[in-house]
């Protein structure tokens, strides 16, 4: 029920995009399959209610097929299962958005996936979808950095922003992925002008969520868009880490967020809000959809009126 009243408020709010955007709906495929820790089942179609919730998107699910039985190995990358009946036509498609974690994909499958987003269009990276496929390289460079599944310094460096505001990119041994409890944080806006963030609050409140710290990977061109304060008091680094993350991939646009781990942390306006402007411009490269007059404050996340 909250988030339907958050979702009217939302197409009240952005009512002249709706309209205007009517007859021409950006497609978006999500993928999801298998995704340990998380309740995919859950997120997948709320993902999908907040993007058609908007106006402006229309989007198709699909489900990795994963064998029966099938038990990862968390402590490194899982194998590439070359007999899955796994091939969706992603030209059919503005952009993807990942939610799984699971066995690699067909090399047919990768290899289309990698030309998609390369020819000019957009994949979306939510939470845990930074955890998959540590041992594909290209995937990796899409997402800029990522945790877990045996991710160390070879994976790349630990990316975060020092008090000064600095961009810090540390090589020191260590592995990559670690969050504490659960909690509501600030998110910092570093970055104003691109056209995902502007017109966002500088500081504003997200809902309970996991808080990502010392991702590691190659963080080619990666633009750091907002950050959020990993603190001690929760288990956390003492640094600014990494949130909300942009990257070119050849013609196309990755939008990267961490946030997002289950179905009380995606009832966040500011979630919902970064959600929709961050696929729309991993579609399009520019932003239509405004700013809904119940984003979260400093203080407080707004979930519900």
């Amino acid at each position: 029920m909250r988030l339907f009243l958050l979702l009217m408020l939302l197409s009240l709010v952005a009512g002249t995009t709706v309209i205007s955007h009517a007859a021409d709906k950006l497609r978006v495929l999500i993928i999801d399959g298998h995704n340990p820790y998380h309740e995919w089942q859950v997120t997948t179609p709320l993902m999908k209610q907040i993007l058609e919730g908007s106006g402006r998107f229309q989007v198709d699910v699909v489900t990795v097929p994963i064998p029966d039985g099938y038990k990862p190995d968390l402590s490194g990358p899982m194998p590439q299962l070359e007999n899955m009946n796994f091939r969706p036509r992603f030209t059919d498609y503005d952009a993807v958005i990942g939610n799984y974690i699971g066995p690699r994909w067909p090399m047919e499958t990768e290899q289309d996936f990698l030309k998609f987003v390369e020819s000019g269009r957009g994949f979306v990276s939510v939470h845990s979808a930074n955890n998959a496929f540590p041992d594909w390289p290209e995937y990796n460079r899409m997402c800029g950095v990522g945790g877990w599944y045996g991710r160390n310094e070879s994976s790349g460096p630990h990316v975060y922003v020092d008090d000064a505001g600095k961009e810090i990119r540390n090589m020191a041994p260590g592995s990559g992925g670690h969050h504490g409890p659960q909690h509501e944080y600030q998110v910092h806006i570093r970055d104003a002008e691109h056209p995902i963030m502007r017109g966002l609050p500088v500081t504003w409140m997200h809902a309970k969520d996991e808080l990502y710290d010392t991702l590691r990977g190659p963080a080619v061109d990666m633009q750091i868009l907002a950050t959020a304060y990993s603190d001690p008091k929760f288990e956390g680094t003492g640094k600014h880490e990494p949130l909300l993350m942009a990257l070119p991939y050849g013609a196309g646009r990755v939008f990267h967020t961490v946030m997002g781990h289950a179905d009380y942390s995606m009832e966040c306006a500011g979630f919902q809000t970064t959600l929709l402007r961050g696929t729309e411009w991993a579609a399009t490269g520019a932003v239509t959809i405004p700013v809904p007059e119940n984003f979260p404050g400093p203080d407080k996340p707004q979930t519900e009126e």
